[in-house]
């Protein structure tokens, strides 16, 4: 076999290697996520909403569900539950063309509970990205960061 076809062979393999992990790593997110949302009242979707909301707020909830990917009356349901948890307000654009229009912000007064959740996480990545090679902390960030760009927009439709 040529030098070449094993070259070609090993890509392939880190390739398959490379999306079995992220595989790997969504599933994991995804029961962190439940068990973290779990103790504070927070289903899925609420918590990536929250978030949303924490990361680039305020939002109107038009914005929101077409930034979340969700259909309008899901995203109505989610407002209503974070209000009620008290993780959200709603407050009406007082000077809007329209008299129904609504911002909704996050109450940060509440992000502590929310920080104390992921504490222990967050000091052993602290730990782990500034240890014996702060270089990790580069290549895991562009890794990050070059699999997002790879990730199509919700807005894109399906990928051909």
């Amino acid at each position: 076999m040529s030098s070449k076809q094993d070259e070609m062979r090993e890509r392939r393999r880190r390739i398959r290697a490379v999306k079995e992990t992220l595989r790997d790593l969504n599933i994991q997110l995804s029961l962190l996520n439940r068990q973290f949302g779990a103790r504070v009242d927070l289903k899925d979707a609420d918590w990536d909403c929250l978030d949303l909301l924490n990361r680039h707020g305020p939002l109107s909830p038009t914005v929101m569900a077409r930034t979340a990917g969700l259909h309008p009356a899901t995203m109505t349901g989610i407002l209503d539950r974070l209000q009620r948890g008290g993780w959200i307000t709603r407050e009406r654009v007082p000077d809007a063309a329209d008299r129904r229009a609504v911002i909704v912000r996050p109450r940060r007064e509440r992000n502590p509970e929310l920080f104390q959740l992921f504490s222990g996480m967050n000091a052993h990545w602290g730990i782990r990205l500034t240890g014996p090679a702060p270089v990790q902390a580069r290549t895991t960030s562009t890794s990050c960061g070059t699999t997002r760009a790879t990730i199509p927009s919700v807005e894109a439709g399906p990928v051909s």
